[in-house]
């Protein structure tokens, strides 16, 4: 197993947990710390990270800086960056990517896909297992990692962007969702985790489903019309988005999506559908993605 580690209470907490069972399992266990870069004395507080991580029992520590575009965001180019060293370090040990998130993470997931009017998928949340990514703290509150490390004697860190305001999802947890348990009573954030999972078994049987969809309508590299006309919004939806990211388009927003649609199920001659990286147009009754 190989263990993201920040330095924040969720990551440490994470650490220790992984260090316990791989060591009573004689499992070979590592961390992987990024640096951003972002803040001031970024690169001391990784080293103190390493020092916890070696009073934990940890002999494969790697920490690594990154640069941060501005492209996306800084929350998103920071993200992506750090995903990128993470996996590499996970595959190159043929090991699980041991991550930290929380009920508390889970929740907000839900509620910032809400605010967007994301669809199921979105609203689905986090998986305890995607692929090689493992979320074991998927169903424990912030609150509690943070008495774990304080019980364990652990020096965690308050990542200061998180209390950011510029920032949506600092917002949300700051604002919101405090606002939320004081109107409604609590257990919400228990609540918007139950919805994701939820959600996400409908998701996933609705993606399989869409799979099979997929490939019956595919002709090579464009799609049949014909047999997606009749086929149900939902399912529609999910194959022209799958067709078109596989085809080469960088951005599939709702609005594309569904101009997408309407030359299966509204089609009266118009023109082709430009979108960041595609075109597509009909010819007969199949779609054809040409690349731009």
């Amino acid at each position: 197993m190989v263990a993201a580690v920040s330095g924040g209470a969720d990551s440490l907490a994470l650490a220790f947990a992984v260090a316990y069972v791989c060591s009573s399992t004689e499992q070979p266990f590592a961390a992987v710390t990024v640096d951003h870069g972002l803040q001031d004395g970024s690169a001391d507080r990784a080293r103190a990270v390493r020092d916890q991580l070696v009073d934990l029992g940890y002999d494969d520590i790697t920490i690594t800086r990154v640069s941060v575009g501005t492209g996306s965001g800084p929350e998103a180019e920071a993200r992506t960056a750090r995903y990128a060293v993470l996996d590499h370090e996970a595959a190159g040990r043929g090991a699980d990517l041991v991550l930290g998130h929380t009920l508390d993470d889970q929740a907000e997931t839900v509620l910032l896909g809400l605010a967007r009017g994301s669809g199921p998928r979105s609203l689905a949340g986090m998986s305890v297992r995607s692929g090689h990514r493992l979320r074991p703290l998927l169903g424990i509150r912030r609150a509690r990692t943070r008495a774990a490390c304080a019980e364990l004697g652990l020096d965690f860190w308050d990542d200061p962007h998180n209390a950011d305001p510029r920032f949506t999802r600092s917002r949300l947890r700051a604002r919101v969702l405090p606002v939320l348990e004081s109107e409604l009573g609590p257990g919400i954030a228990e609540a918007l985790a139950r919805t994701a999972d939820l959600v996400r078994a409908d998701a996933d049987l609705l993606d399989r489903l869409a799979d099979d969809l997929l490939a019956s309508a595919r002709w090579g590299s464009d799609l049949d019309c014909a047999v997606l006309a009749g086929a149900d919004a939902a399912l529609q939806t999910r194959v022209i988005k799958s067709w078109l990211t596989s085809s080469g388009a960088t951005e599939t927003s709702y609005e594309r999506i569904r101009a997408v649609a309407a030359l299966i199920t509204d089609w009266h001659g118009q023109g082709p559908i430009d979108l960041p990286g595609l075109t597509v147009q009909r010819r007969g009754t199949l779609l054809t993605p040409e690349p731009q």
